[in-house]
């Protein structure tokens, strides 16, 4: 094919640009058909990268959409046509470097500039062009050695593949990209290209539950946990799992420091209850992550990833700001290690969530990029985990293919099904939305029991602390159901009247329903075909609204 390559990297103190396969510091070596597009970088001295990508025209066609896979977890995922404009961190949001480091924090504006121009759009890891049924698929197989992102200007009829390479210190070769292309149908692409893939055997299983974070935040306590608890054994047939989330800690980082206030019998006492009403216990984690004024940030600095001007750095802006841990050194992989031992095997749960992953890249570091940094860090957990299952969170999804057993691919639902003054503004693509929440988990149903068990996030059907009409829960609840193979409630069951304990069992059980094709009309109405028993059937309705349509 023919490709333009652009190749910026260090020398010394020089930055050199240059659209060379070869020259005095480097060669490529590249492998490019129908089928694989592989490139090599082999340094004749060595070298620090900065930038690299190639481009080569596409004719885009009338009736075209571009799959813009996000760059974590909870990151907007959907299709694009040639007269829409991708959005990212609102300009609002950059007035001063400290408010613009602060909102693009979850975000990969660090990495990629958003041009807010029609047809120019990008995808992480992997993309796809639907016309109708005809699909176009292009995805990465080597997330270890970078983040790869596609790029388009789909009015100008340009593709890009590009990968984020910023702080690679090269003395050796280095596959750059490793990419396979089919065509075919939207299930084809997608059976072809994860039929490549080393997974988990626990993606074809299922999760259906309880997490405590939606309805009580970090005001959990041992009475609380406990109650709800028992508030499912009218439906103890259809739970498999119950998983207690952020605020059973003192405070992030210090996972196992004791809160008799909260929790006066310990953890294990908690996993001890679950596990005697026949269910599996979770528990929820940030590993990477420690509060400023937690014990751990103050008796050990050295554990923290730091600026160039050697202070520590904030790797999110959850907890009032929280700084990140370095997986690279030593003290901090024998500390998590020793907290996964205590929480799996001391106190007995059987799956951890582990959130707010992507911190740990927020710099590159050690010669090292930050996808390359992503995937250690990925395998790392792995190996903490075991054989216990890892549901991720808050996560890159490249370096979590082939990793985690279960893992959230949309952003967090909100209380409020309209949203709050953020959703109107859309301050970054990672906001919490119910809306955006239900376009990710229709937009990324791909990856359910293909690569892990998609995780939609929770559905509600309680009555209080919530502002839904029973037609939007019922639409989360339904979308949910034919997306993921996780799912959750975060309400106290014991408190649903018979309508809601009847939709409880219907959302539990998994469905054979399948989706054969969704659409999304103007950003607001999506059509969804499925089927079920050879029978097709019809399920639309106005996202922005809740309301269905037929």
């Amino acid at each position: 094919m023919n490709k333009k390559y652009t190749v910026k990297y260090k020398l010394g103190d020089k930055v050199l640009t240059s659209h060379d396969l070869e020259n005095e510091d480097y060669r490529l070596e590249i492998v490019d058909n129908e089928k694989e597009y592989k490139v090599k970088i082999v340094p004749k001295k060595t070298i620090e990268m900065v930038e690299f990508f190639s481009e080569m025209p596409y004719e885009f066609k009338s009736g075209d959409k571009f799959f813009a896979n996000g760059y974590q977890s909870w990151s907007t995922s959907k299709e694009y046509t040639s007269s829409e404009i991708m959005k990212g961190v609102i300009k609002l949001a950059k007035i001063s470097e400290f408010t613009k480091g602060l909102a693009r924090k979850t975000s990969d504006e660090w990495m990629i500039d958003y041009t807010y121009k029609k047809g120019e759009f990008h995808s992480h890891c992997y993309t796809y062009v639907r016309n109708g049924e005809a699909v176009k698929f292009f995805g990465s197989l080597n997330e270890n050695t970078g983040y790869t992102y596609f790029k388009v200007k789909m009015n100008e009829n340009r593709f890009y593949f590009c990968k984020d390479l910023l702080g690679k210190v090269l003395e050796s070769e280095w596959q750059i990209f490793d990419i396979v292309m089919f065509g075919g149908t939207y299930d084809e692409v997608f059976d072809s290209y994860f039929a490549l893939w080393d997974m988990p055997e626990t993606r074809n299983g299922m999760m259906s539950g309880y997490t405590s974070w939606y309805n009580y935040f970090q005001d959990i306590d041992e009475n609380i946990i406990l109650r709800d608890l028992d508030g499912l054994d009218e439906y103890k047939e259809q739970v498999s799992i119950f998983q207690i989330d952020d605020g059973y800690e003192t405070f992030i980082g210090d996972w196992l420091d004791d809160n008799p206030k909260k929790f006066p019998h310990g953890m294990k006492y908690i996993a001890d209850k679950i596990h005697n009403k026949g269910y599996k216990a979770g528990i929820w984690l940030a590993p990477f992550n420690c509060q400023k004024i937690s014990r751990m940030a103050k008796e050990h600095p050295e554990w923290l990833i730091k600026d160039d001007n050697g202070k520590p750095m904030v790797g999110c802006i959850a907890w009032g700001g929280a700084y990140t841990f370095d997986i690279y050194n030593e003290g901090v992989r024998e500390y998590l290690k020793k907290v996964f031992d205590v929480v799996l095997n001391d106190w007995g749960y059987d799956m951890v969530k582990l959130d707010f992953l992507y911190s740990q890249c927020i710099k590159p570091r050690h010669g090292k990029c930050r996808g390359e940094i992503m995937c250690d860090a990925m395998a790392f957990l792995r190996e903490c985990v075991g054989d216990k299952l890892f549901l991720g969170c808050g996560v890159p999804i490249g370096p979590a293919l082939g990793v985690v057993d279960a893992c959230r691919i949309s952003c967090d639902v909100d209380l409020v099904y309209s949203g709050k003054y953020y959703n109107f503004i859309q301050v970054s693509n990672e906001i919490p939305s119910a809306q955006n929440a239900i376009n990710n988990s229709i937009f990324r149903r791909h990856l359910n029991g293909r690569a892990w068990m998609n995780d939609p996030d929770v559905f509600f059907l309680r009555k209080n602390n919530l502002t839904f009409t029973d037609e939007q829960k019922f639409i989360l609840g339904k979308i949910n159901n034919l997306c993921g193979n996780v799912l959750f409630v975060s309400d106290n069951a014991g408190d649903y009247d018979e309508k809601s304990g009847k939709l409880l069992r219907q959302f539990f059980e998994k469905t054979d329903e399948k989706i054969i094709s969704a659409d999304l009309i103007d950003g607001e109405i999506f059509k969804i075909k499925t089927e079920k028993d050879g029978k097709q059937n019809e399920f639309n309705f106005n996202l922005k609204k809740g309301i269905m349509l037929n």
